[in-house]
């Protein structure tokens, strides 16, 4: 399985009898799946299938479908509100015995809000259900397109964040291979920082010294951080390699990443180490960036 970003746009279109319709799809980042429907009125009974559809097809993501329709070719029937009819005609009755004022004509009157109503030609039950057909057609293949198309750019972001596991392998690798790490260096630094402590005062006890140098040193190893960096790379790999919906998973590893990246650069007690931690902290950044956008 392949990676899949959770952004991505799709759009399809076509006409059945005198419908012509138009189907947008928009897909953008979310923790879950969110999913959002704009039909037409009359057009709800769609919902249950489409909402199916993409839950089958997309695990991640706020989905928002659009669906726009335009009759074309069906003249509209016109139809004169009885009721409101002669609701206008009796009040303008009752007002001729009040006040002297010229009949109403036909045309003040149909003028008249809610006198005359244009209504669209009713579908009939076979009709709609026929249209219905058509027009889940036309969404299943704005679909297929919106899942093609966060595919493509899941590709590559997968390479991109290939990159920065490998960077972060390379700096955790230069972290290990540090000459400030071996046991020479770290023995030069302590007895010179001994010395200093000695020739500034007397008063203390070089055993105790030798003792808290040696449980500083055990403090600072970075050997751990370094033995988990190597697993989270291993770990992120095949999750790349893997594909299908490992955003979350991957975001973990983000977390973890940052974590030995921060208790690496605490434990530092060398600058060129510390420079190698906040190379690292940087590049796990840019992985996690990236891997916000993976469903």
């Amino acid at each position: 399985m392949t990676l899949a970003s959770m952004t991505g746009f799709a759009r399809s279109s076509g006409v059945h009898g005198s419908l012509r319709w138009a189907w947008e799809l928009k897909s953008v980042n979310s923790k879950g799946l969110d999913l959002r429907f704009r039909l037409p009125p009359g057009r709800d009974a769609l919902e249950p299938a489409i909402r199916a559809a993409i839950s089958k097809s997309i695990s991640r993501g706020n989905v928002t479908a659009n669906l726009a329709i335009q009759r074309e070719g069906a003249a509209p029937q016109v139809r004169v509100n009885e009721e409101v009819l002669a609701a206008v005609i009796a009040t303008s009755r009752d007002l001729s015995k009040k006040i002297e004022a010229q009949p109403p004509t036909l045309d003040g009157i149909l003028a008249i809000k809610g006198v005359m109503e244009v209504i669209e030609t009713e579908e009939s039950e076979a009709e709609r259900e026929a249209a219905n057909a058509a027009l889940l057609k036309g969404f299943e293949a704005a679909l297929k397109d919106l899942v093609a198309m966060r595919g493509k750019e899941g590709e590559v972001i997968g390479g991109v964040l290939s990159t920065r596991v490998s960077e972060i392998e390379k700096l955790t690798k230069s972290a290990e291979a540090s000459p400030s790490r071996s046991v020479e260096a770290i023995r030069a630094r302590l007895a010179e920082q001994v010395k200093e402590l000695l020739a500034a005062s007397s008063a203390l006890d070089p055993e105790r010294l030798h003792q808290e140098a040696a449980l500083l040193a055990a403090k600072a190893d970075i050997r751990e951080e370094l033995d988990r960096l190597h697993a989270h790379v291993g770990a992120a790999r095949a999750l790349l390699k893997n594909g299908g919906s490992v955003g979350r998973k991957l975001d973990f590893l983000a977390q973890e990443f940052n974590r030995e990246a921060n208790t690496l650069c605490s434990k530092s007690n060398d600058v060129s180490l510390t420079a190698l931690g906040l190379d690292l902290k940087t590049a796990v950044d840019q992985f996690r960036e990236q891997v916000q956008n993976i469903e």
